[in-house]
């Protein structure tokens, strides 16, 4: 009974809520909260080129891309900005129309910053600004966000409910802190990624079939990911379950641990990623 209601924290969502982008991170936060009870009636889309899967929601009473203008004018209960960055100078400002005094706006643009959202909307609007990361295309992201001093605690709550319906949800105060968020798990599923391609080529090169490599390197990657996702344990305690001493699995960590290993090469992209956030926020 508790997960089922758990699952349905949007069922009374009031509305309207405005979606701006429907892209593959916005698609799969409409899914999100659609599965989690929200109605299409109460969602507005705004997207140039909806996909088909977009379209079809009009049937189910979704308003894609109104006519802007007086009559259009509603106040919003949230609005959520899931467009490139590039487009924000140019789609965000239009947003005032369904910005009134009690609406929540919630951006997932990548680099765009509060004060850039302020300056873009009415004066005292309501705004947090998060980051996800692509594992949210299937509910098992990672989101870190931030409110400006306009969100109340109930606003807070509703961008919580909003943003776990792609996975967890963090919160931060010091806005600051998400050029290091954008670092980590931001582009971490890149870094996730190229450690299969390296185990991959790695196991070719010790003389494995290039299929059986990859196989194996997807799978173990996997498999692991979500033993660490289930166990209680933290990522050094699995770690140091694998390794026995003298071991296979601590000659490699010999090498892995070293001078300039993992921790050395990590620390050095993740500041590099850091640093390039903070230069495209400007």
């Amino acid at each position: 009974m508790k997960k089922a209601k758990s699952q349905k924290t949007l069922a009374k969502f009031a509305g309207p809520l405005v979606l701006l982008g429907a892209g593959k991170m916005g698609q799969a936060m409409l899914d999100g909260w659609l599965a989690r009870g929200l109605t299409a009636r109460k969602v507005t889309i705004i997207d140039p080129q909806p996909v088909k899967a977009i379209k079809a929601l009009t049937r189910r009473g979704a308003k894609l891309n109104p006519k802007a203008g007086p009559k259009a004018k509603a106040d919003a209960t949230a609005i959520v900005i899931a467009v490139k960055p590039q487009s924000a100078p140019g789609a965000v400002p239009p947003l005032g129309l369904y910005a009134g005094k009690s609406t929540l706006v919630l951006s997932i643009m990548a680099g765009r910053t509060i004060h850039f959202l302020e300056q873009a909307l009415p004066l005292g609007v309501a705004i947090v600004r998060a980051m996800p990361n692509t594992p949210a295309a299937i509910s098992r992201g990672i989101t870190v966000a931030v409110p400006n001093a306009h969100v109340s605690a109930r606003q807070k709550k509703l961008a919580t409910d909003l943003l776990a319906a792609i996975g967890k949800v963090e919160w931060v105060d010091d806005e600051m802190l998400m050029d290091a968020v954008t670092a980590v798990s931001g582009s971490g599923p890149a870094y996730i990624f190229l450690l299969t391609e390296a185990m991959t080529k790695a196991g070719i090169a010790a003389g494995l079939p290039a299929e059986l490599a990859a196989r194996l390197a997807r799978e173990t990657v996997a498999g692991s990911g979500e033993l660490l996702h289930r166990s209680g344990l933290d990522a050094a305690t699995l770690r140091q379950n694998v390794t026995s001493p003298g071991g296979t699995t601590a000659a490699a960590l010999n090498v892995l641990m070293g001078p300039r290993g993992f921790d050395a090469l990590l620390t050095d992209a993740i500041a590099a990623a850091t640093k390039r956030s903070k230069e495209l926020a400007g």
